[in-house]
């Protein structure tokens, strides 16, 4: 049997005195934390935590969205009155109150450097690294379009940017991140076209990651992944990266039907719970979903369901540990 790799979705607490420091030296020093407790703990393939996005304007999304759009061309982040109640009218309100931005024209890179950011982790660490990066949908949803009028085309405008911006990274996986699809499946094809042109640039492993959100320990998409599997089996992806530990056993057996070729990540740490999960509760959880998916094979990493930027730092640490020693214990190393 192959090795089940650990790894993370990408997002770690943000050291509470980073916001005080705000210098590059204490970035440094926080990307350098971050990265060092993930090989301590034992993590396969590490992220920098997406601890260089955090802006202390912006916390409530860790730099998932405002990081992204808001060095872009074509971009206003200051929304009239007129465009927040334009917004408010949409789903995504249900969870945002303010658009991310507005786009009052074509949408080009601007200011925003994703490089800059992965020379300083690759400089920091020798181990296996994961470089996430927001997917083009996701990024298009908390818009206020006023300049495409077509959801497809913004879509790929802004698929476009982020293209260019991974083609120079070298990271052993680039993931690309997208958390409203999920609630959307009629838009799947829309998105899978713009995750795949960002993918086309990636040249180490190319991962997407799917969840059903998560703010506050609170599910934000409502969906399940049977709905989903002609959007999955559309990524030209080499694995995927799903939320799995608080999804049904029902809904984790229709992942069975996803194409030979694309591999599995299963989420086996809950994230929405301050519960340390054990290392026997957590290779049990490998078990079911290796069963449900006819063979372990399938199965190319395991991981926490979502980002853990949520979570108190010492929450988060024991849940890597306890998803390393779990693993360990499915494959009987310990």
């Amino acid at each position: 049997m192959a090795s089940i790799l650990t790894t993370v979705v990408g997002s770690y607490p943000t050291p509470s005195w980073l916001p005080q420091a705000r210098t590059r030296e204490a970035l440094r020093d926080a990307v350098l934390a971050v990265l060092k407790i993930q090989e301590n703990a034992g993590i396969d393939v590490i992220s920098d935590g997406e601890i260089s996005r955090f802006d202390v304007n912006h916390p409530e999304t860790n730099g998932m969205i405002d990081y992204f759009l808001a060095p872009m061309d074509g971009v206003d982040v200051r929304p009239t009155r007129g465009d927040i109640e334009e917004f408010r009218r949409g789903e995504v309100a249900r969870y945002r109150n303010e658009p991310a931005a507005i786009l009052r024209g074509p949408i080009g890179a601007g200011r925003l450097n994703l490089l800059k950011d992965w020379e300083l982790t690759r400089s920091l660490t020798r181990h296996a690294l994961k470089f996430t990066c927001t997917g083009p949908h996701m990024l298009s949803k908390v818009l206020v379009d006023k300049h495409y009028g077509d959801l497809g085309r913004l879509v790929a405008a802004v698929a476009d940017v982020l293209r260019a911006q991974l083609e120079p990274i070298d990271a052993e996986v680039v993931q690309v991140d997208e958390a409203n699809i999920s609630g959307h499946p009629e838009e799947g094809p829309t998105a899978a076209a713009g995750i795949n042109r960002v993918l086309s640039a990636v040249r180490g492993e190319k991962a997407v990651h799917v969840c059903f959100g998560n703010y506050g320990g609170q599910t934000v998409q409502r969906g399940r992944w049977d709905r989903l599997l002609e959007f999955l089996n559309a990524l030209e992806a080499d694995h995927l990266v799903l939320e799995c530990a608080r999804r049904s056993a029902e809904e984790v057996r229709a992942l069975a039907s996803i194409r030979p070729g694309l591999a599995l990540g299963i989420g086996v740490i809950d994230v929405k719970d301050l519960r340390i999960e054990t290392p026997d509760e957590v290779a049990a959880a490998i078990d079911r979903a290796a069963t449900a998916l006819g063979g372990a094979e399938r199965i190319r990493c395991v991981h926490p369901d979502c980002g853990l930027w949520m979570l108190p730092r010492s929450v988060a640490d024991r849940k890597l540990e306890a998803l390393v020693r779990g693993r360990d214990l499915f494959e009987g190393r310990g």
